[in-house]
């Protein structure tokens, strides 16, 4: 059952990505069939692009290794001009069906169609170089906090939170110690890590030997973990031996309370069912009941869906990412509009949440929109 959902899956995806790239080809053929040798060339190297996202991706589950990794964040980066190219295509649309009916624009002779073509090519081109140098600038957010509620010894708490790492093939070596110096920088008290670790299959994360800075993460009250949707997607089987020997404390639907009195709620990821490996999740009612609501309750939950449940069970502070806030502009609409909360804080009742834009990338390595960030709560209790 699971493989004929991935097959279906997949064919649709597979459709939608070729029709996709098929109409920004017949697009452009407008433009650079001016010349024979101009269409052999634009064909190749358009389809050459095209299939070395397919390419990548099946290589590096297959069997990762360097030119796999290549293969694939060209098709990566792909992904990222396909899409922009799009949205000038469409842009450019409107500006045909304005000129049909007030008729501003000279006719184009085939230079001045190629020039045209140079243009668009290069204005998507500064898009997505400036989204990339984007994507590698992280920000550190820091957010003050009060709980109006007691801990044993001292007061004051600083919690530092990240969201989608997404270790793999496109994010590696360079980001993780990226995101350890800024830990040891920050020296938290606590590390909150909310899902998506890794980018899927962890063939590329055991082959570049991720992880291996995150293990020398030392704080007073440790490092904790929840899975995402990409820890099931590569395998959740695979991926959590791994999480473990790095030093990473994983919570699949459990209730850790730390030595200062703070009860962790770490929810499994609502995809874990869809992956078939639950039957049924547990709902957070359930997860905190017999808790002690005289002292803090934090939850950490992936996909930020109902959070009135978070309200109900009286959390005091509910963490999720998943969002990316859309990554690349205008999809910040669409996790807006599937999203009570897509990024940032929001206060319900006596809970605050907080939805990260995430740490690193998936799919393309751009970001355009947002920006990366790190979370630092400084919590005071009282």
């Amino acid at each position: 059952m699971r493989t004929l959902s991935f097959f279906i899956f997949f064919s649709i995806v597979l459709v939608v990505y070729s029709s996709l790239n098929y109409f920004v080809y017949s697009r452009g053929l407008m433009v650079f069939s001016c010349s024979p040798a101009y269409k052999k060339w634009y064909t190749l190297v358009f389809w050459t692009l095209v299939s070395s996202f397919l390419v990548g991706m099946f290589w590096e589950r297959a069997a990762s290794s360097v030119v796999s990794e290549w293969i694939y964040r060209v098709g990566a980066f792909w992904l990222a001009f396909m899409f922009y190219f799009l949205v000038a295509l469409l842009v450019i649309d409107v500006v045909r069906l304005t000129n049909y009916f007030f008729h501003f624009l000279p006719d184009f002779s085939p230079a001045g169609k190629l020039y045209l073509g140079y243009t668009v090519i290069g204005i998507v081109s500064l898009v997505v170089l400036g989204g990339y140098i984007n994507a590698l600038t992280t920000r550190i957010k820091e957010i003050p906090l009060t709980i109006h509620k007691a801990v044993t010894g001292n007061p004051e708490l600083k919690i530092l939170m990240a969201s989608d790492l997404h270790l793999g093939a496109l994010i590696g070596e360079r980001q993780e110690m990226k995101l350890v110096r800024i830990i040891n920088e920050q020296k938290p008290d606590l590390v909150l890590l909310c899902g998506d670790l890794v980018d899927g299959d962890i063939g590329p994360a055991l082959r570049k030997n991720l992880g291996k800075h995150i293990q020398e993460i030392r704080t007073p009250l440790g490092v904790y973990a929840i899975p995402g949707n990409h820890e099931y997607i590569g395998g959740i089987r695979n991926t959590l031996p791994y999480l473990q020997s790095i030093n990473i404390k994983v919570l699949r639907d459990e209730v850790v309370t730390l030595p200062n009195g703070i009860q962790l709620v770490g929810r499994d990821d609502r995809d874990s069912r869809r992956m078939g490996e639950t039957s049924q999740p547990h709902e957070l009612k359930g997860l905190t009941k017999g808790l002690d609501h005289t002292k803090p309750i934090i939850v950490m939950n992936h996909q930020p869906f109902h959070l009135d449940e978070a309200v109900e069970v009286g959390a005091d502070l509910h963490l999720s990412g998943h969002t990316h806030h859309g990554q690349m502009w205008p999809f910040n609409y669409v996790t807006a509009a599937i999203f009570e909360l897509s990024w940032g804080l929001k206060q319900k009742g006596n809970t605050t949440f907080y939805v990260s834009s995430g740490f690193g990338s998936w799919g393309p390595p751009v970001r355009i929109g947002n920006s990366p960030e790190v979370v630092v709560f400084k919590v005071r209790f009282d």
